[in-house]
């Protein structure tokens, strides 16, 4: 059995993990650029290399075998030693290579590219790799251990995680200019429950601290109306629909050109701490440890950068501490 595995390929392993992760055959297809009659062989000729199936529907689901477990397991290790040893041998050359696998909340993904390119002045031969996902979905890719480093809020508490908070993630509430509530100089977070608020889909890490912030502050919202992503909850916010609790990161040149205004409220902003966050016990690729470093050793950078994001005029009010 051994001298049969010797002939599985990296390719076949790659596919193999892109249909992992995405639970299908089509869409780890679309994500390799291959037809899915080509997936589908790559896994047949995988499984009889490994002697036992390695999928199975329930339904309309895949599922994974405990072989594909077995093998997931191993493919990870396999492709982590591969990375690091590239990365080994860049350093070998004197120059720092690789690609860093990076997760992101969608809070963050305003601010991250513009870290991620001064990180990268100091290594210009490092590439990056972005996912972009709600907070629940970081949470599921932690325990999957399928990127190198996250940068989220609201750290779980139940899992074994080394975590640093390095910024802090500022929520306000934001109206279109011509709103009533923009007309007021001081205002309490009661006041904006007369009015719909649009709010983020279950999972959202800002959804989650808002609502527990408001459940603090009985302050009841009794209109809402979901909206999908950031993106669409801002559009929505300019259309007029209702005002938001969002990041200031992300309507920051909202802000700067006066299509939404900031409300003054007291209790407002919401403060949050932005973290870098990997599984504890668990080996740093040499690019990732050089980005954790960096975030380290350079947080007076780092918040000097997020003073761009900064608009000239801001509500006032008491912070709550972001717990991580």
């Amino acid at each position: 059995m051994r001298k049969t595995l010797l002939r599985m390929t990296l390719r076949q392993l790659q596919v193999f993990r892109a249909v992992c992760e995405h639970g299908s055959y089509s869409r780890a297809a679309e994500e390799m650029a291959l037809t899915q009659p080509a997936v589908s062989l790559q896994i047949r000729q995988l499984e009889e290399l490994v002697g036992q199936p390695l999928f199975e529907y329930v339904g309309k689901k895949l599922y994974l075998t405990e072989a594909a477990e077995a093998l997931k397991r191993a493919s990870s290790d396999i492709f982590g030693r591969l990375e690091s040893l590239d990365m080994q041998l860049s350093d070998l050359q004197g120059s720092l290579q690789g690609q860093l696998n990076l997760c992101v909340e969608s809070s963050a993904k305003y601010f991250i590219p513009h870290l991620f390119a001064e990180f990268r002045r100091q290594y210009p031969e490092v590439s990056l790799n972005l996912t972009v996902v709600n907070h629940a979905l970081v949470v599921r890719r932690l325990t999957q251990s399928r990127d190198d480093l996250m940068i989220m809020s609201q750290v779980p508490q139940d899992l074994a995680l080394d975590f640093m908070p390095f910024l802090e993630n500022p929520i306000i509430a934001v109206a279109p200019p011509d709103h009533p509530l923009c007309e007021a100089d001081s205002l309490q977070l009661q006041d904006l429950t007369a009015y719909p608020l649009l709010i983020r889909e279950s999972g959202s890490g800002t959804r989650r601290a808002c609502e527990e912030y408001c459940h603090q502050k009985r302050a009841h919202f009794p209109n809402t109306l979901e909206i999908g992503s950031l993106e669409s909850q801002r559009e929505a916010v300019l259309a007029g629909l209702g005002i938001a609790l969002l990041p200031r990161h992300a309507v920051r040149l909202e802000l700067q050109h006066g299509l939404l205004r900031e409300l003054p409220v007291a209790e407002l902003p919401l403060q949050r701490s932005w973290c870098v966050v990997n599984i504890r016990g668990r080996r740093l690729s040499p690019v990732a440890q050089a980005f954790v470093d960096f975030i380290r050793t350079e947080r007076a950078q780092i918040v000097k950068l997020a003073e761009r994001f900064q608009p000239s005029h801001t509500g006032s009010g008491k912070n709550l501490a972001g717990s991580a």
